[in-house]
């Protein structure tokens, strides 16, 4: 470090570095202010777009109450040309693919569904997408199909869903009256945590019958 006895000194030294390093300094603090500026101006377009898209769902959600379905579409492009990665067109598109379960048009909520099994962000998101699809080819009887889809399940992703996985399983099993694999997915279900007393019914209702007497005269008598 330079230590300088006079102010004169200071003064001939401030000059000798600015000669150096005037311009180097200066087109630092231009490129510093317009890194900032620009920063700010980002952040700024992404809060409007936030939102904008905020209140889009917002008209989403009241279109779909009323169901108006032209009008939950629209909305549904226009989140999307927002930014379609969002968690806002995300659920955007869960809502529009009830939204057509409820008014009967199946193949279109599993177009949806389909497209967002790829493209949701969130891993969470991509199951929550997938399992609602499955219940929509149970309903259609495209019970294969469903046992398929749970077949491709990635464990690794899915561990928060397992005992949901496993129930569906159950669900599509029975519908193929393939009782004794149904017993097995939803014995899985409960290990893994879900004890509904939907899912208990279900047991109940394929528990296979035992004959405890057997009297020709008043029939069988089951326990």
């Amino acid at each position: 470090m330079e230590i300088y006895d006079t102010e004169e000194e200071q003064v001939a030294a401030i000059k000798r570095w600015w000669k150096a390093n005037g311009i180097t300094a200066i087109i630092g603090i231009i490129a510093g202010i317009l890194v900032v500026t620009g920063m700010n101006y980002w952040q700024g377009q992404q809060k409007e777009k936030a939102i904008q898209v905020s209140s889009l769902f917002d008209e989403l959600w009241i279109s779909i109450n009323d169901k108006k379905q032209d009008s939950a579409e629209k909305i549904t492009e226009r989140i999307m040309e927002q930014d379609a990665t969002s968690t806002y067109a995300t659920f955007s598109r869960l809502l529009l693919a009830k939204s057509k379960v409820q008014q009967g048009d199946l193949e279109a909520a599993k177009n949806i569904l389909e497209q967002l099994m790829i493209e949701a962000r969130s891993v969470e998101l991509r199951n929550i997408a997938r399992i609602r699809l499955i219940k929509i080819l149970q309903a259609n009887g495209e019970n294969e199909q469903g046992l398929q889809l749970i077949s491709e399940v990635d464990q690794a992703t899915a561990s928060g869903f397992s005992a949901s996985y496993d129930e569906l399983t159950g669900d599509l099993y029975v519908a193929l009256d393939r009782l004794g694999e149904a017993r097995t997915a939803y014995l899985s279900a409960i290990r893994t945590g879900a004890k509904s007393p939907l899912l208990q019914f279900k047991m109940d209702d394929i528990a296979p019958v035992r004959i405890i007497n057997r009297d020709p005269a008043a029939g069988l008598i089951k326990e």
